[in-house]
């Protein structure tokens, strides 16, 4: 894990991400990993449930998941979503 961890951190483009993520990933992970990046986006900036199943057509499972992690979980989401206002 750790190395391919060390291999993210080292790629410097859009396109280098998404050429890894797709040789890595398959479609359907692809886009929940991107309706759940979306989800803690909308979370974040105060939308409410029903909003975001309508935006983003997020169960919501997936959205209560993404709150806890957002709430409770290793801070990665909140990193992540910093970085991105930089």
């Amino acid at each position: 894990m750790d190395k391919l961890f060390e291999a993210l951190i080292q790629l410097e483009t859009v396109e280098e991400c998404y050429a890894l993520f797709e040789d890595l990933c398959t479609v359907s992970e692809l886009l929940a990993m991107k309706q759940r990046f979306w989800v803690a986006r909308l979370l974040q900036n105060g939308s409410i449930y029903s909003d975001i199943v309508e935006q983003t057509g997020a169960s919501t499972a997936t959205i209560s998941r993404v709150n806890r992690c957002l709430n409770y979980g290793a801070g990665g989401y909140k990193t992540a979503l910093a970085k991105l206002k930089e």
